[in-house]
């Protein structure tokens, strides 16, 4: 397996490909050529840029021992710095590092019925999902939407399976696809998986409130709450036997910070998972895109880097 520096690994961008308009394929092996820690559909990773930016991306393959890592990266016109440096400054040779994988986007494999919807770049787990289902020979039907077909990634190849619909905008009169109709559509015991931009996966999680019977499940690449930054309360770290106060303005994550406290974190968002914290005593105020609502009301592990707390005190794990 590949060596890992404090959690991060070497990589070299080998190879970059064209996948559709403003997406391209970025392709990453590791310094030493040993293989790569395994992987399964939905995973992703975090991309540590030269210019001090990260960036959780999700990777395109799964599989034991990879050789290298593949990730789907769209140009976003409203880019505060990330997928527009990758494109126009990241070129093959380029050293950096990545984190090893981590997944809150688990396809369970053994499900009768699997649905997926994707719309846009959130195709990228998806389309890793659909070819694990293949060779397992698992029934799937994708669901794929697009503004038009010259930004639809993976086009050709997923154009020879009878079980994916597309859906262009601009050759359907501008309407998106009918998410309640799909959802209503689908099995009793289907699971249904949904990654896109952030208004399509709150109409997805609307949809899917009159059919409680369906396993849902659902990957934000953006955070759905602002950080949770009222503070004003203590924070108690029970391993290390400390108290902080974290001061009203102040969010949990920089009072952590300013004090030293060594917590892994990488999206600050809540959305990729790294800074999830046991919980002993306290309510958090979640603020992430990962926990489910019975996971929030059970409250045994909170994102220290985007929520707070609704109790004067929260004692956590550290």
């Amino acid at each position: 397996m590949s060596s890992v520096s404090q959690g991060l690994i070497d990589v070299r961008l080998t190879a970059i490909r064209y996948a559709a308009r403003d997406t391209n394929l970025y392709e990453f092996r590791p310094l030493d050529g040993q293989p790569l820690p395994s992987t399964d559909p939905g995973a992703h990773i975090d991309i540590h840029l030269p210019n001090k930016m990260m960036r959780q991306y999700s990777l395109v393959s799964s599989g034991l021992d990879p050789r290298s890592y593949v990730v789907g990266i769209k140009r976003d016109p409203a880019s505060r710095g990330g997928s527009a440096y990758i494109h126009e400054q990241l070129k093959v040779g380029t050293v950096l590092k990545i984190s090893q994988p981590r997944n809150n986007f688990h396809l369970v494999e053994s499900a009768p019925h699997t649905i997926l919807v994707a719309g846009g770049i959130g195709i990228t787990p998806l389309y890793c999902m659909s070819q694990r289902l293949g060779s397992l020979g698992r029934p799937w039907h994708l669901y794929y939407s697009c503004r038009s077909r010259a930004e639809a990634a993976f086009l050709e190849e997923l154009g020879y399976y009878d079980c994916v619909t597309f859906n262009f905008d601009e050759e359907n009169g501008g309407k998106y696809l009918d998410l309640t109709r799909i959802v209503a559509e689908a099995p009793k015991d289907a699971h249904i998986y949904c990654c896109g931009p952030l208004p399509m996966l709150r109409a997805f999680e609307e949809a899917t409130k009159s059919f409680p019977s369906h396993q849902v499940h659902v990957e934000y690449f953006t955070a759905q709450s602002e950080v949770a930054s009222e503070g004003g309360f203590i924070l108690e770290l029970a391993r290390s036997k400390r108290e902080i106060v974290v001061a009203k303005g102040q969010s949990l994550l920089d009072a952590l910070r300013e004090h030293g406290v060594d917590i892994t974190y990488s999206c600050e968002e809540g959305v990729c998972g790294a800074c999830e914290t046991a919980v002993l005593s306290g309510t958090p105020d979640h603020r992430d895109s990962i926990l489910t609502e019975s996971e929030r009301q059970a409250s045994k592990t909170m994102m220290v880097c985007c929520s707070g707390s609704k109790s004067d005190r929260l004692v956590l794990d550290l």
